[in-house]
């Protein structure tokens, strides 16, 4: 009988970097990258930092809604609902929105499994949402909830690669989120180009230019990724762009994932969010019965801001019914979404009406914060504009403001020997100057020999105004010393 043996040294464990999958070792996300590692170092020596690398709400301050906590709280613990003082506890609406939820979740309420697309009623209640909003029938049987919208990029992304040579088209600046799971997937990312000078806009163009260097390479485009309201740069696409996207997408066979997160994060009215379920459905047929689309949304933006919760879904437009099999397949091997996420989609879907008792709160507190953060997104984006070597775009949804930087080559140089991108130079310098923790430009991809940081816009609105000061000073100090150091190179 062989000894049994132990590993004397991490150079004889079974799982080494070397041992890794190559897709693992190369997939980056620069959202909680080196800066926010950095931040975390800070945090655990007593040093206070504002954590605006994320769009996380919650974490920033901004406050839960009532309502929804208090079907939660009652779903959570139903034993309150056969309490007789339920009644001066919560309003009659959240203990009936309660036990019909409960009632659609079964004798297992949120503790137990439901269906792998997540719970029939939930799903019905998304899809009279998007009948509502597009004005066009919805199937509940071609929408899944997922635990946000994370899982259902991954699903869509996962029925899409099949190895190297299938390709996805992904805005550049994209969230990371794409070309870190098209990287795991073993797919290769296309990237496409976003116009900085007209806004972060859609150019058909450029789009046509990247497939045409991809299929040179050998590659198959086979999805496209569209992200409106824009992350990470806040633009909102005009309803001309989506009909173009539309008509690209079926000229070109390719499906389109429809990243529609900040759907209600909109803050100015000349492009107001469309979403690309209505467009097509107006354009009618032969582009409506022929575009494969993917369409997600999550509780973790808008004015719910429920991060924590998980919840999402993927509306399914136009994929074929034994595709859709596999699709079922695929999400049963984690046998279920999580419920208390799903039945927070279902409250976002199906929120208080006039007449309820909570619909004042609930349109009152849902006003509140969507005005707060439009006074933050115009306050970040005209700040940035004021300040020396930098320039921002109008924030016109989603939760960032992206801004450029007019590095001096003495920054770049200095990076260059600290073996950092310049953009990532800047920002360990902003979090140790400010406590202000961004992400740099590079995290999310951006044109040769550009600069970028993107930061939330989510912070508290009384300390916006010290926060942009403090900004203000690092970057101007920052500024002179390497410009400085320039002139004496």
């Amino acid at each position: 009988m062989a000894p049994f043996y132990v590993p004397t040294s991490l150079d004889e464990r079974v799982l080494r970097p070397e041992t890794l999958s190559p897709n693992i070792i190369k997939a980056e996300y620069g959202v909680r990258g080196e800066i926010y590692l950095e931040a975390q170092k800070m945090v655990n020596a007593g040093k206070e930092v504002v954590f605006m690398n994320v769009g996380n709400p919650h974490a920033l301050g901004q406050k839960a809604l009532t309502f929804p906590r208090q079907v939660m709280a009652l779903c959570q613990a139903p034993f309150l609902l056969d309490d007789p003082n339920v009644g001066k506890l919560f309003p009659r609406d959240a203990i009936a929105r309660a036990r019909q939820l409960l009632k659609m979740t079964g004798i297992g309420g949120v503790g137990a499994y439901s269906d792998s697309r997540g719970v029939p009623g939930v799903r019905q209640e998304v899809a009279r949402f998007i009948e509502h909003r597009d004005g066009f029938p919805s199937d509940p049987e071609h929408i899944y909830l997922t635990d946000g919208a994370s899982p259902a990029v991954k699903l869509a992304l996962q029925l899409l690669i099949r190895g190297e040579h299938d390709g996805i088209l992904v805005p550049i600046p994209q969230y990371p989120l794409y070309s870190a799971t098209v990287q795991m997937l073993g797919g290769s990312l296309v990237p496409y180009l976003l116009d900085e000078k007209k806004g972060w806009g859609m150019n058909i163009d450029l789009l046509k230019e990247s497939v045409l260097s991809a299929r040179r390479k050998g590659i198959m485009v086979r999805g496209l990724v569209v992200i409106n309201p824009g992350n990470p740069t806040g633009q909102c696409l005009e309803r001309g762009d989506l009909e173009d996207i539309i008509k690209f997408c079926i000229k070109e066979r390719v499906a389109l994932l429809a990243d529609e997160v900040y759907q209600v994060n909109v803050y100015q009215s000349k492009h107001p969010f469309v979403s690309f379920k209505k467009v097509l459905c107006e354009m009618g047929a032969p582009y409506s019965r022929s575009l494969e689309l993917f369409s997600f949304h999550t509780v973790s933006k808008g004015f719910t801001g429920e991060c924590g919760q998980r919840g999402g879904y993927v509306e399914f437009t136009n994929i074929h019914p034994e595709v859709l099999e596999q699709c079922y397949k695929i999400v049963s091997v984690s046998l279920s979404p999580n419920v208390t996420g799903q039945l927070m989609v279902g409250m976002m879907c199906n929120p208080p009406q006039p007449g309820d008792p909570s619909y004042k709160q609930y349109a009152a507190e849902s006003k509140e914060v969507l005005e707060s953060l439009g006074r933050k997104a115009r306050a970040l984006s005209e700040g940035f504009n004021k300040f020396k070597n930098m320039q921002c775009n109008e924030v016109e949804g989603a939760l960032y403001a992206f801004a450029k930087l007019q590095l001096p080559p003495g920054a770049i140089a200095a990076a260059k020997k600290a073996g950092k991108a310049p953009d990532a130079f800047y920002c360990l310098e902003l979090l140790k100057a400010t406590g202000m923790s961004a992400t740099p430009g590079s995290g999310f991809g951006q044109e040769d020999g550009t600069f970028h940081f993107r930061t939330t816009i989510l912070p508290e609105e009384d300390i916006v105004p010290g926060l942009l000061k403090k900004v203000e000073r690092f970057n101007d100090e920052f500024m002179t010393k390497y410009s400085t150091m320039q002139s004496r190179m």
